[in-house]
C-alpha cells in the first residue's frame, strides 16, 4: 500500500478551482451559469504584451533563463516600484516567480515548521493556511472584520505575537474582503513590530493597483527600517489581465535571497522566457488597458455592492480594493456554503462560500466582480429570485 508522508494529509487547496470546474461542468451540459466565483479579470492580455511575447518566440528565446528570472525584468520591476511609490529596491533582490502563489509558498516553506507560529489573515486567501498546515507550524489567524471596513488592526495583529511567532502574513488590498488598511494603519503595524525585531513579514499586494475611492495603496517596501525581513508579493495577473501567463515576482531580503533561489532551481528551474519579454512589455508600455480595467471595475464594484444590498437578508459593505465584493449573509437564515452550493445548482450563479477563506468566513460569501456589468446584473436577477422564493418557502 502506497502511503504519502504526512504533510500531504494536512494540504488544502483552493476552493474557487473546484467552483469553476463544476460550473464548467453544468456549462457544458448546457446550463446557463453566471461565474462569479474565480479571481480573474474578463478582459484580455494588452495586445502589444501579446505581440511582445509572440516577439521573444520569433527572436529565439526558447531555453533556459536564470532561475531569478533575466535581468532586464528584474529591472523593469525596479523602476516600476520606483516610479509609483518613490522606492530604491535592487534589482539583484527582485525574483521573478511563476505566479503569485509561488512566494506564498516560498515564504511559508523558509519559516514554517513544527512547533513555530506563522499569522495570517482570517479570512484571507485560502493557501497561506494551507501551506502553514503543510509545513507543521501552526496556523494563527489574524482576525479581519466588517465593521473595521475590513482593514487589519495592528493592535489586534501585534498582540497575536509570542516568542514562537516566525512570520506574519499580511494582504492589502486584500482577497476575499476587497478591504484596504489605511496607511495609519500600516504606520502603527511597523512601528509596532520593532518590539518583535525576529519576525518577518509576508506583504502579499497584488491588488496593489485596485484601489478606488481616492484611495492609494501604500507598500510596506516603503518603511526602510523592516527591509531587512520583509518579502513583498506582487505580479502581472491581476493588474494586466494575465493569470494564465504565471507571472510573478517578489522582493527578497538579501540574506533570504540565495534560499529561494536554490528553491527555484530545485522546483521549477525558471519561468518561462517569452512570458518574461512580455512581462517588460508590461511594466514599460502604454498603461492605458490598466487605467480602463481599474475604472471599469469601479463601475461594476458600484453595481454589486447595490445590488447586494437590495437582497433580501444581505448586506455589503463597499469594498476599498481588489475585485471582490464579501456581503454578509446571516440574515438569510442560511450557512454560507450551502448557500453557494444552492445558488450554483439552482440559480446558475457561482459564488464562495465564507468558510473557504477561513474559521471566521462563515455569514460571508464572495463574489467577484471581474466580470461584465450585464453578467453581474444577471447574476444578482438570479440571486434575488432565489432567496425571495426560498424566503416565502
Amino acid at each position: 500500500m502506497l502511503k504519502t508522508v504526512d504533510a500531504f494529509d494536512r494540504i488544502g487547496e483552493e476552493n474557487a478551482f473546484a467552483v469553476l470546474a463544476r460550473a464548467t461542468k453544468l456549462a457544458s451540459e448546457g446550463r446557463d451559469i453566471v461565474n462569479l466565483g474565480i479571481g480573474q479579470p474578463d478582459f484580455p492580455t494588452p495586445g502589444h504584451i501579446v505581440e511582445a511575447a509572440i516577439k521573444a518566440l520569433k527572436d529565439g528565446h526558447h531555453g533556459y533563463t536564470p532561475a531569478t528570472g533575466i535581468l532586464p525584468l528584474r529591472e523593469a520591476v525596479s523602476k516600476d516600484l520606483n516610479k509609483r511609490f518613490g522606492v530604491e529596491v535592487d534589482p539583484d533582490l527582485v525574483m521573478i516567480m511563476p505566479g503569485g502563489k509561488v512566494t506564498m509558498y516560498a515564504s511559508i516553506l523558509l519559516f514554517g515548521e513544527p512547533g513555530v507560529d506563522i499569522l495570517y489573515p482570517d479570512p484571507g486567501f485560502p493557501i497561506y493556511r494551507s501551506m502553514i498546515e503543510f509545513t507543521g507550524a501552526n496556523p494563527i489567524p489574524v482576525p479581519i472584520h466588517e465593521e473595521n471596513g475590513f482593514a487589519f488592526s495592528a493592535e489586534e495583529t501585534l498582540a497575536l505575537i509570542t516568542p514562537k511567532t516566525r512570520l506574519l502574513i499580511i494582504n492589502s488590498p486584500a482577497n476575499p474582503t476587497g478591504g484596504v488598511t489605511p496607511k495609519e494603519e500600516i504606520d502603527k503595524l511597523v512601528k509596532g513590530l520593532e518590539k518583535f525585531p525576529d519576525v518577518a513579514i509576508m506583504s502579499d499586494e497584488i491588488y496593489d493597483q485596485l484601489t478606488f475611492d481616492g484611495l492609494e495603496h501604500q507598500t510596506l517596501l516603503a518603511y526602510p527600517e523592516i527591509r531587512d525581513r520583509l518579502i513583498v508579493l506582487n505580479g502581472w495577473s491581476k493588474t494586466y489581465a494575465m493569470t494564465g501567463w504565471r507571472l510573478g515576482w517578489s522582493v527578497w531580503p538579501k540574506k533570504l535571497y540565495d534560499n529561494v533561489r536554490k528553491l527555484a532551481v530545485n522546483a521549477w528551474s525558471c519561468v518561462n522566457a517569452a512570458t518574461q519579454y512580455a512581462g517588460i512589455a508590461a511594466l514599460e508600455g502604454p498603461q492605458d488597458a490598466v487605467d480602463h480595467m481599474r475604472r471599469e471595475f469601479d463601475k461594476r464594484r458600484k453595481l454589486v455592492t447595490a445590488g447586494l444590498n437590495d437582497l433580501p437578508g444581505v448586506s455589503c459593505a463597499t469594498p476599498k480594493g481588489a475585485f471582490y465584493a464579501y456581503p454578509n449573509i446571516k440574515q438569510t437564515g442560511w450557512k454560507a456554503k450551502p448557500l453557494a452550493s444552492s445558488l450554483l445548482e439552482d440559480a446558475g450563479v457561482a459564488v464562495i462560500g465564507g468558510p473557504d477563506f477561513g474559521v471566521l468566513g462563515e455569514g460571508y460569501i464572495r463574489l467577484s466582480y471581474a466580470n461584465s456589468a450585464e453578467n453581474i446584473a444577471r447574476a444578482l436577477d438570479r440571486m434575488k429570485d432565489f432567496l425571495e422564493k426560498r424566503q416565502a418557502a
